[in-house]
């Protein structure tokens, strides 16, 4: 799970609102993320008096799971990744979303980053599923 869909959820103003929420209240599946996710997506829910309370206890509740991906030998990895993909651009966050979906070898990621995530592959050169324009 990315950034976009975590704040979209806990958001009831956000454009993009709606749609996640429908996807999220009819998951049955596990949900991962990252902690470079979790960091970006307080950062943004900061601004509103209880965002971060908000998605502490969205995470909490949804039982998802949270990987760091920032040991020495996968921060290596990340940043080859960011380099392949410079022209998108990808940044840290979506790096250690495609090394999580490589290593879980789960394709499918809830992002509303439609334009990166459509041209980012694993290093096996395997697409990501996005999971909004399937269900769309």
């Amino acid at each position: 799970m990315d950034t976009g869909p975590l704040v979209a959820y806990l958001d009831a103003n956000d454009r993009s609102h709606a749609d996640v929420s429908e996807c999220l209240d009819s998951f049955t599946g596990r949900l991962a993320t990252t902690s470079a996710v979790i960091t970006e997506a307080m950062h943004f829910v900061a601004t509103s008096r209880n965002g971060p309370r908000l998605l502490a206890e969205f995470v909490s509740v949804s039982a998802m799971e949270v990987y760091d991906l920032s040991r020495p030998p996968e921060l290596l990895e990340v940043v080859s990744l960011m380099e392949r993909f410079a022209d998108a651009p990808m940044d840290f966050a979506d790096a250690t979303l495609v090394l999580l979906a490589e290593g879980l070898n789960v394709h499918d990621i809830l992002t509303l980053d439609r334009r990166g995530f459509s041209i980012y592959r694993t290093r096996g050169r395997r697409p990501l599923r996005l999971v909004l324009d399937a269900t769309a």
